[in-house]
């Protein structure tokens, strides 16, 4: 119980009373883009500056390298068919993993130019992917590759999934970062984390109406504090879970922070996972951590997740 805190007594049927903040493992240099393989019993991040992804076994706690040789992996998801899906920071591209192995690039350019650093990325049930692309990675040579911006903007965008076209959903966001869609996809969440760059700008969640393959009339959710809003995840009842500065922010679908899961590292992003989908991977700066609770993630994708 001391890792949570209650600020509503609406968070705490959302835990349980003996759950506890595991250290699942540390050694990473930037921790980021958890997501969860039921299939294979494990859950796979990025370590961004490192250029890899790594891979915790829940059976046998066991460690190693998921893939190498990367320039620098962020957030990831699985597609309907269990296809992993990565947006590559450094790389200014979205990748996905084919079943026999293979690589295929499905986005890395709009408008005769580059994209700036894919970020985060969620894939709808008609299996259109959504992705943000702020200017993170070429902003820095540590989470990324130092270059010129070759987009007008930091957008959101989405790609097709039958015709490949990639099209600009939301173009005034500061930094597009993180984003979920609720239980019934009628609203997407996206997190604005301009203010880590810019102390005048957001730093606060927005929610999108969602209008088939575009997005209708927005309204910010919720500011974020302390630090900014990262990663995001939401659970079957419509609940946010949020990255923080000082752990893991629960918000109702309205807005309304009703409960903290403390963690001592900055989090950048979470997923739900573990074999009934009710265990919380956090990752945080250097470590990776988890958490049982007495909700479960909505599974966005495949049954394999």
């Amino acid at each position: 119980m001391d890792c949570f805190e209650i600020l509503d007594p609406r968070f705490a049927r959302l835990i349980d009373p003996v759950a506890f903040l595991e250290k699942l493992h540390g050694e990473n240099r930037w921790a980021e883009g958890p997501v969860w393989f039921g299939d294979l019993r494990c859950l796979v991040w990025s370590d961004i500056p490192n250029d890899r992804m790594l891979k915790w076994e829940e059976e046998t706690g066991a460690v190693s390298l998921f893939r190498g040789g990367m320039e620098n992996p962020n957030g990831s998801t699985r597609d309907r068919q269990g296809r992993l899906v990565t947006c590559e920071q450094g790389g200014r591209r979205v990748l996905r993993k084919e079943m026999d192995g293979t690589v295929t690039v499905l986005a890395d350019r709009h408008a005769d130019g580059r994209l700036n650093s894919p970020n985060d990325v969620v894939v709808k049930s008609d299996g259109s992917v959504w992705f943000t692309d702020p200017n993170y990675g070429i902003i820095s040579d540590y989470v990324g590759r130092k270059a010129a911006q070759e987009q007008s903007g930091c957008h959101v965008f989405r790609l097709d999934p039958a015709t490949g076209e990639l099209t600009v959903v939301v173009d005034n966001m500061d930094m597009p970062n993180g984003l979920a869609f609720s239980p019934d996809e009628s609203t997407l969440y996206i997190a604005d984390s301009g203010w880590l760059t810019d102390r005048s700008a957001p730093h606060h969640l927005r929610a999108f109406d969602v209008e088939g393959d575009k997005l209708g009339a927005s309204r910010v959710l919720a500011e974020i504090s302390p630090g900014i809003p990262d990663g995001l995840r939401v659970d079957v009842e419509g609940h946010l879970w949020v990255s923080a500065w000082d752990g893991v922010h629960c918000l109702t679908p309205n807005g309304e922070l009703i409960g903290k899961i403390k963690v001592p590292e900055v989090v950048a992003n979470l997923c739900f996972g573990g074999a009934r989908y009710n265990r919380l991977f956090i990752t945080a700066t250097t470590g990776i951590y988890s958490v049982f609770l007495n909700t479960t993630g909505v599974r966005y994708a495949s049954a394999l997740n």
